[in-house]
């Protein structure tokens, strides 16, 4: 992707977390970019492609800080940051979890965002599915937890728990402790 494709990936976000998806037009993200709304159209086709750029933009984003957390050798570890880091206070992580939020609302109206969501829904469950399989094999989770049902059910959480948090439903802290506690109810205390 060229340094311009990003440079507008990242104004869309910006303005997706700003304005929602409503608020996103062509122009309004040409401004936000510094760009020309002939470049976007050049790059993207249309606003329905910028829309499907830039949830690939934010799974790719929310894929960059999350790597760290695979830098541990503890697969428990592993998948407790990997689900923790979606609920932090930095710029980018609250841009793109508000962006998200806001892309899976319009999804409910654009079935080809839909599908799109869903195959990176489906994704992040498996991943942390793939984690639970590993902790369980370390003997750090409980054997008899089903790493599928346990994976979904987390995941939604993490995004439910973000909504609530940005939202101002609950404190950030609370959040957090609420996400390490279903992680905890899920897999079994720690050995």
């Amino acid at each position: 992707m060229s340094e311009r494709q990003t440079l507008i990936l990242e104004a869309a976000v910006r303005v997706i977390a700003q304005s929602g998806v409503r608020g996103l037009r062509i122009e309004k993200l040409a401004a936000e970019a510094g760009v020309s709304t002939a470049l976007i159209y050049y790059h993207f086709q249309d606003r329905a492609g910028v829309l499907r750029r830039a949830l690939e933009h934010i799974n790719e984003r929310a894929e960059r800080y999350t790597t760290e957390a695979l830098a541990s050798t503890n697969p428990r570890t592993q998948l407790e940051q990997t689900l923790l880091l979606e609920i932090q206070n930095t710029p980018s992580v609250r841009e793109n979890s508000i962006a998200w939020g806001e892309l899976r609302a319009t999804a409910i109206f654009d079935e080809d965002l839909r599908d799109q969501l869903r195959d990176a829904t489906r994704a992040w469950a498996t991943d942390v599915e793939s984690l639970i399989v590993e902790a369980q094999a370390a003997e750090l989770a409980d054997p008899d937890a089903d790493p599928a049902d346990a994976a979904e059910r987390l995941t939604a959480l993490i995004e439910g728990l973000s909504e609530r948090w940005l939202s101002g439903s609950i404190t950030l802290e609370r959040a957090q402790q609420l996400a390490a506690g279903a992680i905890t109810a899920e897999l079994g205390p720690r050995p």
